[in-house]
């Protein structure tokens, strides 16, 4: 059985497809590894890449390279590349770097399994190996986006938006229920337009009550909503259903009205404002993560402390931010000139994050003496690491659990939280009477 080592790069969409790669694989008889350190002659290499920014793009090219180098010393027998970088550039790349044995695109990929085994793999569309620790993974709800925002180059890679069948998605859940998931994070560029496409209207909220009423998930959490066009219908299903995480990962950008609107972002301050009120009305307690981007073309001084402003007000729970980097064939690189120096921007985004910074000292404090339900995702030398419902993996705070009682991964534990650092949270078990 040769051994085929899956390399997946950028966000957990591309984990979903890099999963779905490697159960095909192993249904055609390869032995399948994800992301394996070391190299053995034999090895077939497959990278999974990111083609949404610069440094992702960066990374990807390294990886192809360093891989291909690995080749050419007959250390590994071959290297195929996948996703979103060779879907953007794939008549460019294969010139580039004839090194490849083969190119397969953001969709093209199943392809790749048929062309090495020479039959076409037997599975459910859906059926994939779970490369996150057994207790969570990723539910991809739909694939590509309709917003066309001027500085994103994600519908031109991924097209538009298309739906997965809420039945579909059911059966997914409860097979991987059957494995062992307890917590779902559900993804999609744009979560909140689901179901248009389908069924002519959006079925977000029938899709988390369909998701919840599957014996066996635990917690449901929510990322990528956009602002504008909010259905404030998922709000009302995240309220009546205990088993949705209150938790909204929700892309702002940005403040500045003007900004906004080169953005085409399709909604105002006053509206976003609007909208993050209606949001902690009707689900209450809800923590809420967002993203912001400062230096996009013509960003004033002023903008920036309009941005600056807005992060004092809302006292974001969760934030991340990135500086603007111009992508070719985006509306924004053909209508702004991307002029705003680099140290300019990156001053603008430590200032931000340092701000958050504080922002997240002190909302961590106040959970000081709480009792909070964590997940154990692992152990460490010293103590459990876990996660609260208010918390995605990989990207949020976690929780560190005193090692005063046997734990294991996927445990459910009542803690007690008896120190706060920026970005993690100290913790005791509660021991049961």
């Amino acid at each position: 059985m040769k051994r085929v080592n899956v390399i997946s790069l950028g966000c957990s969409k591309n984990l979903v497809d890099s999963e779905r790669l490697m159960r095909m694989l192993e249904n055609v008889g390869y032995r399948v590894v994800h992301e394996a350190e070391d190299s053995r002659k034999g090895d077939i290499v497959v990278i999974n890449t990111c083609g949404f920014i610069g440094d992702a793009k960066e990374e990807s090219i390294n990886e192809i390279l360093a891989r291909t180098a690995l080749r050419a010393e007959g250390k590994i027998d071959a290297v195929y590349v996948m996703g979103c970088l060779s879907e953007r550039y794939s008549e460019v790349l294969p010139k580039e770097i004839p090194e490849v044995d083969g190119w397969y695109g953001k969709h093209s990929w199943p392809q790749l399994v048929t062309d090495l085994s020479r039959r076409h793999p037997a599975s459910a569309p859906y059926d994939r190996v779970i490369t996150t620790p057994r207790h969570h993974a990723y539910l991809k709800i739909s694939e590509g986006c309709n917003r066309f925002c001027a500085f994103c180059a994600i519908p031109l890679i991924t097209g538009r938006h298309r739906s997965r069948p809420i039945e579909e998605i059911v059966d997914e859940v409860k097979m991987l229920v059957a494995r062992g998931v307890k917590e779902f994070n559900v993804i999609a560029q744009e979560l909140t337009y689901y179901g248009i496409d389908l069924y002519g209207e959006r079925r977000i909220a029938d899709l988390i009550d369909a998701i919840a009423a599957v014996d066996g998930v635990e917690w449901i959490r929510l990322h990528y909503a956009y602002p504008a066009d909010f259905p404030l219908e998922m709000l009302d299903a995240m309220e009546r259903n205990p088993k949705v995480c209150r938790y909204l990962d929700i892309a702002l950008q940005h403040i500045s009205d003007r900004v906004l609107t080169n953005m085409r972002r399709h909604i105002t301050a006053d509206e976003t404002r609007r909208l993050l009120a209606e949001i902690r009305r009707r689900v209450p307690g809800i923590k809420i993560r967002t993203t912001l981007m400062v230096g996009f073309p013509g960003e004033e001084e002023e903008d920036f402390e309009q941005l600056m402003d807005f992060v004092r007000e809302q006292r974001f729970d969760r934030m991340g931010a990135f500086s603007y980097c111009e992508e070719e064939d985006t509306r924004a690189a053909a209508d702004f000139t991307d002029s705003i120096p680099d140290d300019v921007k990156q001053s603008r985004l430590e200032r931000l994050m340092a701000l958050q910074e504080e922002i997240s000292a002190e909302l961590m404090a106040e959970q000081k003496g709480k009792r909070l339900r964590v997940m154990i995702d692992r152990e460490e030398a010293d103590y459990y690491v876990g996660r609260t419902e208010f918390d995605s993996p990989e990207v949020d705070p976690e929780v560190l659990v005193e090692k005063s009682e046997k734990l294991h991964p996927g445990d459910m534990v009542e803690v007690e939280v008896t120190d706060t650092l920026p970005f993690e949270l100290i913790a005791r078990p509660i021991t049961k009477d």
